[in-house]
C-alpha cells in the first residue's frame, strides 16, 4: 500500500491537494524491504529460527511506520492509525519488545516538547504512542502468562512421564520374566533382557521383526501354533487376556523351553499386546517328579486301605461276624475313616493324572438338563440330612415351571464322567459349607455357551481367598472351615476337568452370604447334536459288525480245531458237582469264551484250606493235566 502511494503521483500525472499522503523515497524503500523480508521469512525460515525472524521483521515494520508518521506530519499524519495497529503487537515479544518501543516513544515526546510540539500535539502523541503499548500489555502479557502456565504444565507432565518411563524401563529390565511388546501388526517394539536370555535373541535383532519369527510357540502336542490356536492372535482379535502353561518356545539355538504365558491387550482391540513369560522347564520337571512320587505312594497305600476297609466290612456283616453294639460303633467309625482315606488317595491319583496330562476325554453329546437331573437325584439325600432346600430350577420338585413352559434344550459335547465329577463336587461343597438355607442348581445359556450354576447361602468365601481358590492344595483357613475339613484338591480337579472339556469355571462369593460357582461349557445346536449322535450310532454299529479278533493260541482259536483231547473248563459250580472221572472223559465241545489259564504253569494251583480235586485237561495240551481246580472249603470264609 505504501509503495503504491509512492508511485501514485507519477501514474496520475497530477498533484495531490493533501501533501500528507505523499510518501517520500525513504519510506517507500523501507516499506518494500519490509515486504520482501517478511515474505521470504514466511516461506523459507527454518522453524528453529522462526522467533528471531519474526522479531527482525517486526523491527523493520516499526521502523517503516515511524518513518512514515514522522515524514507526513507527525501527530497530524494519516499513518497514525497504522502505527497504533503495529504497536499493539509489541506484546508478542514480551517485556523486551514493549520496553524498546516505550523508550523510543518517550524519546520522541521529549524531543518534540523541547523543539516544536504544542500541548495538544503532546497529548495526541502520548495517547497514540503509549495507549497501544498499554493495550498490548493487557492483551499479550495475560495470554503469555496463560501460555507459560500451559507450557509449564506440559513440561511438568512430560517430565513426569519421562520419569515414569525411566522407572518402567528399570523395572522391566530388572525382572526375571521375559517381556515383549508387539504392535497391531505383530511387529516387536520392545524386548527386555530376560526375554533375550530365554529365547536367545538380541534386542537389535528382534526389534522390528514379526513376533512369529522370534517367539516360535508350540502347543502341548509339540506342534507349532497356527492362526487358529496362536494365543497372540487371539488376544489381538478379542482384546481378552490369556494365561496358559501349555505352550513352549523353540530358542534361537533350537532348545525347547516350557513357558508360563500371560498375554495382555494394550488399549483398544487390535492395538497391540504385551507378552510376559517365564521359563518353567525346571519347575515342570520337579512337578512331574513329585506327581510320580505321589502317584506311586497313593497307589501303594490304596491297596492296604482297601483291604482294611474290606475286613471292616466283613466284621460288620452279621453273616460273617458277631460283635456287640459298642464294637460295631467303633468299627463303623473306623470304616468311615478308611473310606475317607481311600477317597483321598483317589483324589491324589486324579491330581497326578491332571498334572501330567493323562486325563482321558471321551466326548459324548449330552442334554445337560436331563443328565444333571440324574446326577443331582443321588445328591439330594445329603441335603435332606441337613434340612437344606435343594432346588434344581429346570426340574423343580413341584413341576410348576415344567407345567407352564417348555424349557430350552442345552446340548454339549463333553465327557459325561468329567461333567458328573465336576458338578457332584461343586454340589457336595455347597451342601457341606451351608449350615442352613438353600442350594440352588440352574442351567442357562447363550448361543455359544451353556452355563451350569451352583449357588448356596452358606458361609461364603473371603475376597482375599477367591483368586487362590482353584489352586492345588489351597484351603480357606478360618474358623468356619477348620471344623469342616478338606484337602484342597476338589476345586483344583474341577478346574482341570472343566478345562479338559473345553470350558471354564468361575466363582462369585460374599463372605457370610454364600457363593455361586458357574461351569461354562461350549454349546452345540440341535442340528450338530443330532449329527454327532448319528455318527456315534453308525460307529457303534460298525464296531458291532466287525469280527472279534482273538489272540493266536487262545481258547477261541482252538475251538476251530476240535480234538478228542480238548475239554471246556468247568465253572466253579461244575467243579464241585461233576465227578473227576467225567471231567477227563467228557466229549469234545466248543471251546469256552472265558480265557483259560496259560499252559506254562507246571504245578497245580492250591490255596490255603483247600483240597485239590481231579485235574482239568487244558485245550492247549494233548491230554496231560495242567491245572488243578481247588475245591472250596465250605467251612471257611473266603479271604478278600
Amino acid at each position: 500500500m505504501v509503495v503504491g502511494l509512492y508511485f501514485l503521483p507519477l501514474l496520475t500525472g497530477s498533484e495531490f491537494t493533501n501533501n500528507n499522503l505523499i510518501v517520500d523515497t525513504t519510506g517507500a524503500i523501507l516499506s518494500g524491504v519490509t515486504f520482501v523480508v517478511a515474505f521470504a521469512a514466511y516461506w523459507w525460515t527454518p522453524q528453529k529460527y522462526g522467533h528471531l525472524a519474526s522479531a527482525f521483521v517486526y523491527l523493520l515494520l516499526v521502523l517503516t511506520t515511524a518513518t512514515l508518521v514522522l515524514s507526513t506530519g507527525e501527530t497530524g499524519s494519516p499513518f497514525i492509525a497504522l502505527w497504533i495497529a503495529v504497536a499493539v503487537f509489541a506484546g508478542i515479544f514480551g517485556v523486551p519488545g514493549l520496553a524498546i518501543l516505550l523508550f523510543a516513544i518517550i524519546a520522541y515526546l521529549v524531543y518534540a516538547f523541547l523543539t516544536h510540539a504544542t500541548p495538544s500535539a503532546m497529548i495526541i502523541g502520548g495517547i497514540a504512542g503509549i495507549g497501544p503499548l498499554i493495550a498490548s500489555f493487557i492483551i499479550w502479557h495475560t495470554k503469555t502468562e496463560k501460555d507459560d502456565t500451559k507450557d509449564k504444565a506440559y513440561k511438568d507432565l512430560a517430565s513426569e512421564l519421562s520419569q515414569v518411563a525411566n522407572k518402567s524401563d528399570v523395572v522391566i529390565n530388572a525382572i526375571d520374566d521375559g517381556v515383549i511388546a508387539v504392535d497391531k501388526k505383530g511387529v516387536i517394539q520392545l524386548i527386555n533382557p530376560a526375554a533375550q536370555r530365554i529365547i536367545g535373541w538380541g534386542k537389535d535383532d528382534a526389534v522390528g521383526l514379526s513376533y512369529k519369527s522370534v517367539v516360535k510357540l508350540h502347543d502341548h502336542t509339540d506342534t507349532q501354533v497356527t492362526v487358529s490356536n496362536d494365543p497372540v492372535e487371539k488376544v489381538l482379535a478379542s482384546n481378552q487376556e490369556i494365561r496358559s502353561d501349555l505352550f513352549s518356545v523353540i530358542t534361537e539355538s533350537g532348545k525347547k523351553v516350557l513357558l508360563s504365558l500371560v498375554i495382555s491387550p494394550i488399549g483398544q482391540v487390535g492395538t497391540g499386546v504385551i507378552i510376559v513369560f517365564r521359563d518353567i522347564t525346571n519347575a515342570k520337571r520337579e512337578e512331574r517328579e513329585q506327581a510320580e512320587f505321589i502317584s506311586t505312594a497313593s497307589h501303594e497305600m490304596r491297596t492296604p486301605v482297601a483291604s482294611i476297609e474290606g475286613y471292616l466290612g466283613l466284621a460288620l456283616n452279621p453273616a460273617t461276624a458277631t460283635i456287640d453294639e459298642k464294637a460295631r460303633d467303633y468299627i463303623t467309625k473306623a470304616q468311615a475313616s478308611a473310606q475317607h482315606l481311600g477317597r483321598l488317595f483317589q483324589d491324589l491319583l486324579d491330581v497326578t493324572k491332571a498334572d501330567d496330562g493323562r486325563i482321558g476325554n471321551s466326548p459324548t453329546v449330552i442334554n445337560v438338563v436331563e443328565y444333571l437331573d440324574g446326577v443331582l437325584e443321588g445328591l439330594k439325600p445329603k441335603a435332606d440330612e441337613k434340612d437344606l432346600r435343594f432346588i434344581y430350577k429346570p426340574r423343580p420338585a413341584d413341576n410348576t415351571v415344567i407345567g407352564r413352559m417348555l424349557p430350552p434344550v442345552f446340548y454339549v459335547n463333553v465327557d459325561k464322567d468329567h461333567l458328573r465329577e465336576v458338578i457332584a463336587n461343586l454340589v457336595e461343597n455347597a451342601i457341606k459349607y451351608t449350615p442352613s438355607g438353600d442350594v440352588v442348581i440352574d442351567v442357562t445359556g447363550t448361543d455359544a455357551d451353556v452355563i451350569i450354576s451352583v449357588a448356596d447361602s452358606g458361609i461364603g468365601i473371603p475376597a482375599e481367598d477367591i483368586s487362590h481358590l482353584f489352586q492345588k492344595f489351597y484351603r480357606v483357613d478360618n474358623s468356619d472351615t477348620r471344623e469342616i475339613g478338606g484337602t484342597g484338591l476338589g476345586l483344583y480337579l474341577c478346574r482341570r476337568l472343566t478345562e479338559v472339556m473345553g470350558g471354564r469355571i468361575t466363582v462369585k462369593s460374599e463372605y457370610k452370604k454364600g457363593s455361586t460357582f458357574e461351569v461354562i461349557l461350549p454349546r452345540i445346536d440341535n442340528e450338530e447334536a443330532n449329527h454327532l449322535i448319528e455318527q456315534a450310532a453308525e460307529k457303534a454299529e460298525k464296531e458291532a459288525q466287525k469280527p472279534a479278533i482273538v489272540p493266536l493260541g487262545s481258547s477261541a482259536t482252538m475251538a476251530t480245531e476240535p480234538s478228542a483231547t480238548t475239554q471246556p473248563a468247568p465253572t466253579s459250580a461244575q467243579a464241585k458237582e461233576t465227578p473227576a472221572s467225567e471231567l477227563t472223559s467228557a466229549p469234545s465241545t466248543p471251546a469256552p469264551t472265558v480265557p483259560l489259564p496259560k499252559p506254562t504253569m507246571p504245578h497245580p494251583i492250591t490255596t490255603q484250606n483247600s483240597t485239590p480235586t481231579a485235574p482239568v485237561v487244558s485245550p492247549y495240551s494233548t491230554g496231560r493235566p495242567s491245572v488243578v481246580v481247588p475245591k472250596r472249603n465250605e467251612n471257611k470264609v473266603n479271604q478278600p
